[in-house]
């Protein structure tokens, strides 16, 4: 195989909708057109798939470097007359460690995309950056109240499914106050800038 070939399957492997299909093999092992369903039921508009083929070219990728194989269907799905059993994958330790991996990363890149948000921030004259600064304020407000809204009406879920909600919903609510604390401490220092630069123009 060309490095060519293998650097565009390595690719593939790695986008975050394989990383997420991989997320659903590691949860219960299915067949092509299962995990199509499942990828819809779990992720919505979050992680939305602009095509439903595009699940067997990432299963392809994941099954060319490891991180998943072909099993037995279990014994309770029977196929269609004159058919053959559908191709079932589970995933392999290489492929439950490479998805672990691959969550810590998107920590760290957020992290990171974090930094780099306020270092151009600071590229703008103070008063610019505070009429930004107000207007991510006012995002963020609108979003925590169609949070708080949309947890009022959610129906209680049990089970792993009731607990990933429970833990997205809390991540997202916690980020919130994160970010309007930041976003406080952001406005008192560019107004103490803003102030000081103003100052000393004026003296």
């Amino acid at each position: 195989m060309s490095d060519s070939r293998r650097s565009t399957r390595e690719s593939q492997a790695e986008t975050p909708l394989a990383r997420s299909l991989l997320g659903l093999v590691i949860e219960r092992p299915s067949h092509g057109y299962q995990l199509a369903q499942r990828f819809g039921d779990v992720y919505g508009d979050t992680l939305a798939l602009s095509d439903r083929r595009n699940v067997y070219r990432m299963l392809r990728a994941l099954h060319a470097e490891g991180l998943i194989q072909e099993t037995a269907p279990s014994a309770k799905e029977k196929p269609a007359p004159n058919r053959q059993p559908k191709p079932h994958f589970r995933a392999t330790a290489k492929g439950v460690r490479a998805y672990q991996q691959w969550l810590v990363s998107q920590m760290e890149e957020q992290r990171a995309r974090q930094r780099l948000f306020a270092l151009q921030l600071s590229m703008l004259d103070p008063g610019m950056a505070l009429s930004v600064i107000e207007r991510y304020e006012q995002e963020c407000l609108q979003e925590a109240g169609e949070a708080a809204e949309a947890e009022q009406i959610a129906p209680s879920e049990r089970g792993a499914a009731g607990v990933a909600h429970r833990l997205a919903d809390a991540d997202e609510r916690l980020a919130l106050e994160v970010r309007l604390t930041w976003i406080a401490y952001a406005r008192s220092e560019l107004q103490a800038l803003l102030k000081e630069r103003t100052g000393s123009r004026d003296e």
